[in-house]
């Protein structure tokens, strides 16, 4: 790849690096239940978890509720899920290799969420993780979060890299979009919690992932390995 030097592989974290999708959909669930309303089908709101508890509680009420109501369910199922951070969430099949084989390519690797630091923390502590990582930026750590460049730049700036020589993987649009604001090569994964209608094609990236493991057949093609 002409005039790009890969030092830094930076992840989205929900759908990208970790599948979250069965504890956050318990703490929902389990919200849900305790504010006396029905439960919601998991493959009805795992599209959704790349844009917030918010919005997977918004597509799982079966009525109209009030904005009070909503956000109470909210608060119950965060702070469930915060008790609860990694009970049954894993990466997703092949994702710890290919962070070893990122590590033994001498490269650094980090991640880049819009989930809160109170929850990214602790998982990527559970996950032993946290040692790891060249950086961990959080929907929290900066002013804004993505698709606002601002925590992709803060991002490299911990990790001590150029953007522009970085990849951001990710499994929504506003991944891509964020990636390709400030120079990065970006790579759409197309595992993660995509929604019926989205058409990653159209998000601009640079390659499409369909398991974590074509991510080092990227990595050795653009370090002409």
């Amino acid at each position: 790849m002409n005039g790009f030097t890969l030092t830094c592989v930076l992840f989205d974290l929900d759908g990208t690096l970790v599948d979250t999708a069965p504890d956050l959909i318990v703490c929902l669930n389990h919200a849900l239940t305790r504010h006396d309303l029905p439960t919601t089908a998991y493959d009805a709101v795992r599209p959704l978890i790349s844009f917030g508890a918010a919005a997977m509680i918004e597509a799982s009420l079966k009525q109209p509720a009030s904005t009070a109501l909503k956000q109470n369910i909210l608060a119950t199922m965060l702070n469930h899920y915060q008790c609860n951070i990694a009970q049954h969430s894993v990466f997703f099949p092949g994702m710890p290799e290919t962070l070893s084989t990122i590590e033994a390519l001498g490269l650094k690797w980090g991640v880049v969420t819009n989930k809160q630091k109170r929850f990214t923390q602790p998982l990527m502590t559970a996950l032993k993780l946290n040692h790891r990582a060249a950086c961990i930026i959080s929907g929290d750590t900066t002013a804004n979060s993505k698709p606002h460049p601002e925590p992709m730049l803060e991002g490299c700036r911990q990790a001590g890299v150029k953007p522009q020589d970085c990849v951001y993987i990710g499994d929504a649009g506003h991944d891509i979009t964020a990636g390709k604001s400030v120079g990065m090569k970006t790579l759409a994964a197309l595992y993660g919690y995509l929604k019926p209608d989205d058409r990653p094609q159209s998000w601009g990236a640079d390659g499409y992932i369909d398991h974590p493991g074509q991510i080092n057949s990227w990595i050795k093609t653009s370090l002409c390995l």
